[in-house]
């Protein structure tokens, strides 16, 4: 399993997500000026602040070269994540449904949360347990959808941080293989930080395209 961790500049959780991808797996860094995936079995693009979150969050990385290879092979079936400014990226890219709003507060939020696993069928929550803890960090986070969704991931009751749509954390595009969530699995994978239930997302992944690749 060889994950593909895409590189922009003003990225700032890549090694964090890098790092993650190699406790359960392979992983390579992805630079955004390449178009090249180098072969890899899935695709994150981590958080961070791409391209300084000019004009609108995520709307200039959606043009990067590695995004249009990025959006081929997701359109083939590909398993592609998108963490708090790679889930902006990819509903920017047309890729998810909706868009990321501002916070309600309009502030900066930072802190741990609980989140309902709406949906354990999918590639990305199959070793998942009901509710898992990992944290959120963004200013920008507020999901809406004018459309229905397939919601994987809700904010337990009490734990929204941001006023985003029917508690929405993360969705999945109709054929199940893109997911963007706001909070930051990639930072919940070492005991040291309290949790690691985010782990458990890079494991689904890792057990989904290792089955289907041995099918």
């Amino acid at each position: 399993m060889k994950f593909g961790v895409v590189q922009f500049p003003g990225s700032c959780d890549d090694h964090d997500a890098l790092g993650a991808c190699e406790r359960v797996g392979e992983a390579v860094l992805l630079w955004h000026a390449d178009p090249e995936l180098h072969g890899v079995d899935a695709v994150v693009i981590p958080g961070g602040f791409s391209y300084g979150d000019y004009l609108r969050v995520g709307a200039i990385a959606r043009f990067a070269p590695v995004m249009e290879s990025v959006i081929e092979f997701a359109r083939g079936g590909g398993l592609v994540l998108g963490i708090c400014n790679g889930f902006q990226v990819l509903c920017e890219a047309g890729l998810l449904p909706g868009a990321l709003l501002p916070n309600t507060s309009l502030r900066f939020v930072c802190r741990q949360v609980r989140l309902g696993v709406v949906d354990r069928e999918s590639p990305f929550t199959h070793r998942c347990p009901e509710e898992i803890s990992i944290p959120v960090k963004h200013t920008t986070g507020r999901y809406y959808s004018p459309e229905p969704v397939r919601v994987l991931l809700r904010y337990a009751h009490g734990e929204n941080p941001n006023g985003s749509q029917d508690d929405i954390a993360g969705v999945t595009n109709a054929a199940g293989n893109v997911f963007g969530l706001m909070p930051h699995p990639e930072h919940a994978v070492d005991p040291l930080t309290g949790s690691t239930d985010g782990l458990r997302i890079f494991e689904s992944m890792r057990e989904y395209v290792d089955s289907h690749v041995l099918a």
